[in-house]
């Protein structure tokens, strides 16, 4: 097997992993530190990788369950209420996401969202993973990582569209 660089390994992947972890935690200070965490576990099993698939996907898994078990342990509970002002639901997803203001609001609507929804739009649209790898992740096929992106954008957009009708 091939000798893994480590210390490149880190580099070239630590920011799409804090950004993937930001994504499903909504704070930046679980984020971190589920990353370092992560990047401890991928040293620790770094010779248990068998190269069969990409190694980001073997990275985000790890991410994925360090998480889970993170929030299992912390049992963690959103208390800030939601944003008044939601755009109108017609401006791109990737657009609303882009907007400090909104944001916050769609992190706690993917907070909410079943998995593997909320998992695989947050891959697509934080992690920027195409869907092949999506599919990977989650031993699917990129057809079958489409489908459950578009189903999770669409049940956001409706969420969206619920807010925006209160507001």
């Amino acid at each position: 097997m091939k000798k893994i660089d480590l210390e490149a390994l880190y580099r070239r992947y630590f920011k799409e992993t804090f950004l993937f972890l930001k994504s499903l935690s909504s704070s930046e200070e679980v984020a971190e530190e589920i990353t370092q965490e992560t990047f401890f576990k991928v040293i620790k099993a770094i010779d248990t990788f068998d190269g069969s698939k990409d190694i980001r996907a073997w990275i985000f898994a790890i991410a994925r369950n360090t998480y889970y078990t993170h929030y299992k342990k912390s049992k963690a509970i959103i208390t800030e209420p939601f944003i008044e002002d939601v755009p109108d639901h017609g401006i791109e997803v990737s657009v609303q996401i882009m907007n400090e203001d909104t944001a916050f609001v769609i992190h706690q609507i993917l907070h909410d969202m079943d998995e593997p929804y909320k998992e695989v739009f947050s891959l697509r649209v934080f992690g920027e993973l195409p869907f092949e790898k999506i599919g990977l992740i989650f031993n699917k096929n990129a057809s079958w990582a489409r489908v459950t992106f578009y189903r999770a954008k669409n049940k956001l957009l409706k969420t969206l569209e619920g807010l925006d009708e209160e507001s």
